[in-house]
């Protein structure tokens, strides 16, 4: 009798242990399989990811593009109970970021966003939601610029995409398995849809392909899916190629 009261128990248990994990809400952007991995942030194309922190707290991700140009995502940069876009001098840059050291800190002098990016009306903004950081100085010779796309990925294209997640804030984690699954159209122009796991501090990494032996970056990543699908979004290069020229 006791051993059977034990077993059913144990059993009980185990059931309560199992519906308290599938009701537990999953971070937007994974899905129920998480497929990031730790990657190292002195190889590449990892090494041109910056962390990018704001003077009131907030965390994302970046990519140099220029020798003092930080590409990341428009709505890491507004106060939403200021209700306005933070001072470039409230703005830092962290390169070669790994659980408390880093390899420079940048200051930035201005920042360009797109002049129509309205961050009160995020599911409409998705393809203006760019913003690119003019740096102080120049950034350090191990992160070298990133290539930036001149042309949209057609559905099927292999992409990897890495940041510092808010879960695993010290390191860069990546999906490398994953891909572009098509474009979906906003009000301020396409984005593009993809299934790479990322969440929350991943806002602002490049979506990257390997095209003639170079990464390029065809989109940045700004918002997941709260289902249990990975649906992602992304802004596509060509949203912001007229302010690189």
């Amino acid at each position: 009798m006791r051993l059977r009261s034990a077993l059913l128990a144990g059993a009980l248990l185990a059931l309560s242990a199992l519906a308290a994990s599938a009701a537990a809400p999953l971070l937007p952007g994974l899905g129920p399989d998480d497929r990031r991995v730790p990657v190292d942030g002195t190889a590449a194309p990892w090494r041109s990811l910056t962390k990018v922190q704001t003077g009131i707290g907030g965390r994302c991700t970046g990519a140099l593009i220029g020798p003092r140009r930080v590409l990341t995502a428009a709505h890491c940069l507004f106060n939403p109970r200021t209700r306005r876009f933070l001072p470039a001098a409230s703005l830092h840059v962290l390169f070669g970021y790994e659980r408390g050291e880093f390899i420079e800190h940048s200051l930035v002098t201005e920042v360009i966003h797109a002049d129509a990016y309205d961050p009160l009306r995020p599911r409409e903004e998705y393809a203006a939601d760019w913003a690119i950081l003019v740096l102080a100085a120049d950034a350090p010779p191990q992160a070298p610029p990133l290539v930036v796309a001149d042309a949209m990925p057609p559905p099927g294209t292999a992409v990897v995409l890495g940041g510092y997640s808010q879960d695993k804030a010290q390191i860069i984690t990546a999906d490398t398995a994953c891909m572009v699954l098509g474009t979906d159209r906003t009000i301020k122009g396409p984005v593009l849809i993809h299934d790479c796991n990322g969440t929350r501090g991943t806002s602002g990494s490049p979506l990257l392909a390997l095209r003639d032996g170079d990464w390029q970056v065809v989109g940045i990543a700004v918002a997941g899916s709260t289902d249990r699908l990975t649906l992602n979004f992304a802004v596509p290069a060509t949203a912001f190629a007229a302010a690189l020229r």
